[in-house]
């Protein structure tokens, strides 16, 4: 009887392993794989989506009034005939120097209209 009792448990045991082995083990590895598909779909769909925007961009630089647009804007061109003139910003205000012992001929010397 002891040794039924005891072969009973080992059974027991061997096949509460294997089914923890067959059965959980491998469902936790499914629910994880699944929220990696949902990730790597979530990327996919912003890739798409970059690739759509960057699909209009390209279709639109293929068109004369894009090219246009962009070589007056970047490179100050214009059509034949046309005069460009580019205004440039002002220039910097001159540095503010003290009028004290160490700076008197030094604010002369940066800005000579100041003295």
């Amino acid at each position: 009887m002891n040794r039924s009792r005891l072969l009973l448990r080992v059974v027991t045991s061997t096949f509460i392993v294997g089914f923890l082995f067959v059965g959980i083990f491998p469902v936790r590895a499914i629910i994880e794989q699944r929220a990696e598909i949902a990730q790597a779909e979530g990327d996919l769909a912003e890739v798409e989506e970059a690739n759509g925007a960057l699909g209009d961009r390209i279709d639109a630089l293929g068109t004369d009034a894009e090219i246009e647009r962009l070589a007056r804007e970047r490179h100050n061109l214009g059509r034949p005939g046309e005069e460009v003139y580019a205004v440039l910003p002002a220039p910097p205000a001159p540095p503010v120097v003290p009028d004290a012992w160490p700076c008197r001929g030094l604010a002369e010397a940066v800005d000579p209209e100041a003295g």
